[in-house]
């Protein structure tokens, strides 16, 4: 579904961002938005030809008309400048400095200035500047700098201090303007203060892209912004201001960095004083200079801390103040609690300050105003009215300042600051009391998971209160806690949250409770196991199917979805309700044609989809025809561009084929033109600088914004998710219908192979990825069924998909994209791993060689802010939480080798090797259980799959005793995977193994024998050591016999009594076919003497039975059935009796039928 009651929506600052995808981000973006320049046609060449001539009013006239009003004339001249700049740069640049120079108009002065920055500097390699000749690069050096003495207006010097600096910055490293240092230091020494000014600006600026150069001046020019930051002229001080924190934020060396550390208490008096003096646009370009040192280097203010954090909290605490800088002063605090990886635990060392920024943000939501329209909107998207400018800030700031800080630190502030917020009389603190818990959620998962008892306390209470905003917050708290905190949240507190849910539903004088309580039902039910949610489903369904009634369609449209996602989530338990909500959704989806129901009619395809779904094939098939017929035909109608309709449908489609499996198929003609189109949507992306003023540019939801330098990158995110839901959506055509897709495999293929590194959205990178093996899976298939094309065919696509994977893992900097194109890999192997040579082998495991090595290098970064002296145990604890990335990553590696070996046994093993000292470096003490699970996961791999021929004895030494010592680990994941390796051991290594028989068979006895080997938390290890045992009595009967403990006859019968396995699917098929292989033999051992063992025989198979084809493969499952048939005929029939008495119930079935001879 896709909305739900707790959503904190983007997270990213309105200033924009500085992802690790930048440089791939703006080479693409670069490469989106330019295209090369056509040769000049003959009426533009005249033109050029005109401007360029002796008239320099020509020229002068043409940039006047680049400010033109009139698009036409405006595009005409930008066309005729790009020409002259491109074919004529030498006169261009001649023709910009004289306008800039002379003219009467301040307007296209200050123009030329911009035009020239821009036209020197934003090109690659200069190369503009190197096309021009000699005296025209002097002459425009020399009048730059006589500009900057001699301009007058304020606002045009500034343009020219703003092109000194750029081309300054381009010449310096070049060694190619040396007259601009010493120009610069004489005006600091002239006394003029209108050119201390002026430089100062120019120094801020060059920092940032040339602090090697500026090294040498450090010592000169700290005393020069130290003597500016106490003038009495603010102009001067501000420029110094801007000028000291560009430079802190640029250089690189603490050393240079300190230098400057004395100027702190300056530069925050220059705050106090323009506060004191009401001039809030200098406070907030202030704020926004500390912002940026609190984002580069925050242990530059540890020594003025606690000062710096007293002042900026008084800031943003000062109701007198504009939003804005309240804003700001609030955004330099929390970013300096998220400095995790330059500053861990800083913050946390204040813990008073914390306090006051907690309460401070609460107080922030009290910026919320009871508009009579925001309970007469009919809209989701109008649920912000009568938020005032603090209320989002305030819940943006609660929520990063939990992630950063953690539950430790936040929830004891929490505790003592909600409490008297919720009892207030002021229905607005009570609103702040709720909707902080529900930011607060997600950072403080851990603590607040063990008191969700009283989060729904304060929910209830919420849920009951006489003001219909705060009944709404409550609702909201709910949605965000079931996400949070579930499964656990529904688990242990059902039986409270559904009622008073249904309860807020009643709420009939107010639409808006109503709606926001079924959002929260679509997030309560979606981590929610059937079986709890299956008591509620009379009253939830019913309820709902009223609420489709109401007159409101916020209400309508939030049951629909409601509807939908606890049909998702109840499955089969929802068939009961099929035939009465089909009608009715099919009704909405034939009646509401008017505009204002289009969202309905949206989310009543949606649900339809979805119940489809949960009820299944059979049930829904009878009236899938008929709705296909109204989804096509709804889709072939001309829709506006805002139609919400066409996304609903692509996400309906892909559900349905779910549904309808390969009878999908005729609808694949209509559904797959406009999903095409989808997936291929080019990026809307725009590229200008900081400074360009675009008058159409408005602060747009769907825009995300990226600042690189001094360039704007804005991408339209809307565009981005119907690509990214499109990718997915295909991924799910062809892995549900396989060979039916063959049409299309290969156009999606190579859709899907240049989107492996696109930079724009991860979604989308991953998606392709994981859909890569299921493509090549199909082709095979198709191949296979006859379609018309070969075995060169599929390895030609593989060969097309590998290079760029590889090549994609290679520069993705996102760990849990690595994931998943890891996978990736692994899974093409097993599909088609025969069609690899031994050069792409050698490439595939150099990749995985590097992606281990970036794994490695990325922890050691962490390890790393351990040194620092505010580090402690909050910190360590998210420092265990990011490297479950790089588990993740060694995970997805350790299944690809898996994969491997499966495939080409001890033929690969010359390569695996390479990568061994990886995984044993994860054995040492220090690293984390997750990482001793990984590796001993490759160790069994290697011992089951790699051993022929004796490939890896040479490990025996090694391998044996992290297993047998593993098998006693505290964490239940390594016991299994030590239990299944010796497992592995003792049928591969024959005699070899015999010396530790007696040792692995008592560690294997102990997990068996455990108090609680057959709980939750038990029982996978079990079952895996249940497993070993099998191989131990087929494999290493002798050394059993010798062991002293029991013989290979006790041995099995113990075995046998331990069967079946239920909870590890995929071992219970492997040890219940050796039991079939073993009963097809005749082997006594298990019949045991006089057929002693036949009625236990018979209860092990009739359990096995019952659990059908979960547990046994189809022809093992065949076979037991003539084997059991064949012991029943064995057995007297009191033993068959009492057997009966003491199977579960399903199993007594089985024994029935088989008995009868009707069992099948």
């Amino acid at each position: 579904p896709e909305s739900g009651a707790g959503s904190r929506g983007d997270r990213e600052r309105s200033r924009g961002s500085r992802g690790r995808n930048q440089d791939l981000t703006l080479s693409m973006a670069t490469e989106n938005g330019g295209a090369a320049a056509a040769q000049l046609d003959q009426q533009t060449a005249q033109q050029v030809a005109a401007v360029l001539g002796p008239d320099v009013a020509s020229f002068e006239q043409l940039v006047q008309a680049l400010l033109s009003t009139q698009n036409e004339v405006r595009s005409q001249a930008e066309k005729v400048f790009g020409a002259c700049k491109q074919h004529q740069a030498d006169a261009c640049v001649q023709r910009l400095v004289h306008v800039l120079k002379n003219s009467q108009q301040l307007e296209l002065r200050g123009l030329c200035a911009v035009l020239l920055r821009k036209a020197l500097t934003s090109d690659a390699d200069n190369k503009t500047w190197k096309s021009l000749t000699q005296p025209t690069q002097q002459g425009m050096k020399t009048e730059l700098l006589t500009l900057i003495k001699d301009e007058q207006n304020k606002q045009t010097a500034k343009m020219v201090c703003d092109t000194v600096s750029d081309v300054g910055a381009m010449l310096l490293e070049e060694q190619q303007w040396p007259e601009l240092l010493p120009f610069m230091f004489q005006c600091v020494q002239s006394g003029d203060d209108t050119l201390l000014e002026r430089v100062l600006r120019i120094f801020a600026q060059l920092v940032v892209s040339i602090e090697m150069t500026l090294s040498p001046y450090l010592a000169t020019l700290h005393n020069v912004f130290g003597q500016s930051l106490q003038s009495q002229n603010v102009d001067i001080r501000n420029a110094a201001l801007r000028a000291t924190c560009s430079f802190i934020s640029s250089l690189e060396k603490k050393s240079e960095r300190d230098k400057f550390q004395d100027l702190v208490p300056s530069m925050l008096n220059c705050l106090g004083t323009a506060l004191n003096q009401g001039d809030e646009a200098t406070a907030q370009e202030t704020l926004g200079m500390f912002i940026e040192i609190g984002e580069e280097h925050p242990t530059f203010l540890r020594k003025n801390l606690i000062e710096f954090v007293n002042a900026i909290l008084t800031v943003m605490e000062a109701a007198n103040l504009e939003a804005s800088t309240r804003q700001l002063a609030s955004e330099f605090l929390v970013t300096l609690t998220e400095a995790r990886e330059k500053a861990p635990g800083m913050m946390r060392k204040l813990p008073q300050f914390m306090g006051k920024l907690f309460h401070a943000l609460m107080c922030f939501l009290l910026d919320i105003d009871d508009e009579p329209e925001w309970h007469a909107a009919d809209r989701e998207e109008d649920e912000g009215i009568g938020n005032g400018e603090l209320f989002d800030v305030g819940l943006e700031g609660l929520d990063r300042l939990a992630i950063a800080l953690g539950g430790n630190a936040v929830m004891p502030i929490a505790n003592q600051i909600l409490p008297a917020f919720l009892q207030d009389q002021d229905w607005r603190k009570r609103h702040s009391a709720l909707m902080t818990l529900a930011q607060i959620a997600e950072g403080c998962m851990k603590v607040m998971s063990k008191a969700i008892s009283w989060t729904v306390d304060i929910c209830v209470t919420g849920l009951r209160d006489p003001h219909a905003k705060v009944r709404w917050a409550a609702c909201q708290t709910v949605g965000q806690l079931s996400t949070d905190l579930g499964p656990d949240f529904q688990e242990q507190e059902h039986a409270r949250i559904v009622p008073t849910l249904l309860s807020a539903m009643d709420d009939v004088n107010e639409p808006r409770v109503q709606a926001h309580a079924t959002a929260a039902v679509v997030n309560f039910s979606e981590d929610c196991e059937e079986d709890i949610l299956a008591p509620y489903l009379d009253a939830l369904v019913s309820k709902l199917l009223v609420l489709l009634q109401s007159p409101r369609n916020i209400v309508r449209e939030g049951a629909l979805t409601s509807l939908a996602s606890v049909a998702d989530s109840s499955k089969e338990y929802f068939e009961k309700y099929y035939s009465v909500v089909m009608p009715i959704l099919v009704n909405i989806l034939q009646t509401a044609g008017d505009k204002s129901l289009r969202l309905l009619r949206a989310k009543a395809i949606e649900c339809i989809s979805l119940v489809g779904m949960a009820v299944g094939k059979e049930k829904f098939g009878p009236d899938s025809k008929a709705i296909m017929e109204m989804l096509m035909r709804l889709q072939q109608q001309e829709m506006e561009d805002d139609d919400p309709t066409a996304s609903y449908l692509l996400q309906a489609w892909a559900r349905i084929c779910k549904c309808l499996s390969n009878d999908f198929l005729p609808y694949l003609p209509v559904v797959m033109p406009p999903l095409l189109a989808s997936a291929r949507l080019e990026t809307d992306v725009s590229i200008k600088y900081l400074d360009d003023e675009d008058e159409d540019e408005d602060e747009e939801e769907e825009v995300e914004t990226l600042i690189i330098g001094d360039r704007k990158i804005c991408i339209r995110t809307s565009t981005l998710e119907e690509k990214s839901t499109a990718c997915s959506m295909l991924c799910c055509y062809v892995e549900e219908l396989q060979e039916g897709f063959f049409p299309y495999i290969e156009e999606i293929v190579q859709l899907f192979v240049p989107l492996l590194r696109f930079a724009f959205h991860e979604e989308v990178r991953s998606t392709v990825a994981s859909g890569m093996p299921e493509l090549l899976k199909a082709a095979k298939s198709a191949v296979e069924k006859g379609c018309g094309k070969d075995a060169a065919w599929v390895k030609g696509m593989l060969d097309f998909m590998l290079g760029p994977l590889l090549e994609a893992i290679d520069k993705e900097p996102e760990a849990l994209i690595v994931v998943s194109q890891v996978e990736a890999i692994g899974k093409l192997v097993a599909c088609y791993g025969e069609g690899l040579d031994q050069n792409q082998m050698v490439q595939i495991f150099g990749c995985l060689k590097k992606a281990l090595e970036a794994s490695a290098e990325r922890r050691k970064e962490r390890e790393g802010r351990k040194e620092s002296e505010d580090f402690d145990e909050e910190e360590a604890e998210a420092i265990e939480e990011e490297n479950e990335e790089e588990d993740d990553v060694s995970d997805a590696v350790c299944e690809c080798l898996d994969e491997m070996l499966k495939k080409f046994r001890a033929a690969v093993m010359p390569l695996v090797e390479q990568l061994l000292p990886f995984f044993a470096q994860m054995l040492e003490p220090s690293r984390s259980s997750s990482e001793h699970r990984i590796a001993i996961c490759l160790i069994d791999s290697v011992v089951e799959y790699g051993s022929d021929g004796g490939a890896t004895l040479k490990y025996f030494n090694s391998f044996v005793p992290v297993l047998l010592n593993n098998t006693t680990s505290e964490d239940a994941d390594i016991r299994q995977c030590s239990a299944y390796g010796l497992g592995a051991c003792a049928q591969v290594y024959g005699e070899h193994f015999a010396p530790v028989c007696k040792d692995a068979l008592g560690k294997l006895m102990q997990i068996i024998q455990h108090p609680q080997a057959r709980s939750s938390d038990y029982e996978m290890a079990t079952e895996n050591a249940v497993s070993a045992l099998g191989k131990f009595c087929e494999f290493q009967s002798a050394a059993v016999d010798a062991s002293g403990i029991v013989d290979t006859a006790g041995l099995m019968a113990f075995w046998l009594s331990q069967l079946p396995i239920k909870a590890d699917k995929t071992e219970a098929k492997v040890a219940h076919g050796q039991l079939c292989r073993l009963l097809e033999s005749g082997d006594a051992r298990v019949v045991g003497k006089d057929n002693a063992n036949l009625p236990q025989v018979a209860s092990v198979l009739c359990k096995i039975l019952a659990e059908g084809t979960a547990v046994v493969s189809e022809e093992h499952r065949n076979k037991l059935i003539a084997i059991l048939n064949k012991v029943l005929q064995t057995l007297p029939q009191e033993a068959v009796h009492a057997q009966h008495a003491q199977l579960p119930q399903k199993a007594q079935q089985v024994l029935e039928a088989a008995a009868s001879g009707r069992y099948q």
